[in-house]
């Protein structure tokens, strides 16, 4: 690849890292983002004057994005990664790369695979697998599709830690779908057991217990860290963990955790949206969180 034209669908948490972490780097002309609040009346003139302090053009729609970006990177909600790759695709010029960084089972993905490169595009899935904002750009990601080998090398030269796993879509999904049941899973897990134990008054006899039988682990911190992300993010991990539930469906399987562990992330989310929160800083102690939680139940 040269000159390229970096192009951000969904210039949100993750959009915002990559397109500012991108900018500079060799073979980079520029950087434009859409994403729909760049049209959402209460936030439109502050994301699009963000944007454009931090040298990323903002476009008025997906259309003007194609025209311009030569390398596009989908960054949106789990729920909308097919919207957003059939929206795509009738714009892309020849040979654009887009490269979906969205959390979706691998059944969604070969159909947005399937979507732009109808359309002469070339499309690559990445599983992004742990959260962007503690590694930035080298956030470690694995790459799928034919084209992934080719990418991975353009974007290992730019500082990513991405790794091509299979030339076959849907590889990179499955291994990021099974992990997530797994870390979410843990998350909702933890929130749950401690909140009770808290509403009980044992949590010094449970917690201790969890440390003997996995001491690696430091449960206090992991606590704190798990409700605030769950706090903070439930909505978008909840569409995420439905992908997940999608996954196991595809795989043949009835998805019974992975439909329970989104239903508690989208809980979180309704308490975090109702204010039980408000206030608390992210690096409140775990017990911060749990009491907020046993303030409102009824």
């Amino acid at each position: 690849m040269s000159a390229i034209t970096l192009g951000i669908v969904g210039y949100g948490e993750v959009g915002k890292i990559f397109a500012a972490g991108l900018q500079g780097k060799a073979g980079i002309a520029g950087a434009c983002a859409w994403d729909i609040n760049f049209q959402a009346p209460a936030l439109a003139d502050a994301e699009r004057a963000h944007a454009d302090a931090h040298g990323v053009r903002p476009t008025r729609g997906m259309a003007e994005l194609c025209e311009q970006a030569t390398l596009i990177m989908s960054a949106v909600t789990a729920s909308n990664t097919l919207a957003v790759a059939e929206e795509a695709a009738p714009h892309l010029r020849p040979g654009t790369v887009f490269l979906d960084l969205n959390s979706a089972s691998p059944g969604t993905k070969q159909q947005a695979a399937k979507a732009i490169e109808g359309t002469g595009g070339r499309y690559v899935e990445a599983g992004v697998m742990t959260s962007v904002p503690p590694y930035g750009i080298a956030v470690p990601m694995l790459l799928g599709g034919p084209q992934a080998e080719t990418l991975a090398q353009t974007l290992t030269g730019w500082g990513m830690d991405a790794r091509a796993v299979s030339p076959e879509i849907g590889v990179a999904s499955a291994i990021k779908m099974c992990r997530s049941i797994m870390i979410k899973g843990m998350e909702a897990l933890v929130i749950e057991s401690y909140a009770t134990a808290r509403r009980y008054g044992v949590e010094s006899h449970v917690l201790p217990t969890l440390a003997e039988t996995f001491p690696q682990i430091d449960w206090a911190r992991t606590g704190a860290y798990f409700f605030s992300r769950v706090a903070q993010h439930g909505k978008r991990r909840a569409e995420e963990m439905r992908e997940s539930a999608r996954t196991v469906q595809e795989a043949g399987f009835p998805p019974i955790m992975a439909s329970a562990i989104a239903q508690k992330h989208d809980w979180m989310a309704t308490q975090a949206r109702e204010g039980a929160f408000r206030n608390v800083p992210a690096d409140a102690p775990w017990q911060v969180w749990a009491d907020r939680l046993i303030q409102r139940k009824p």
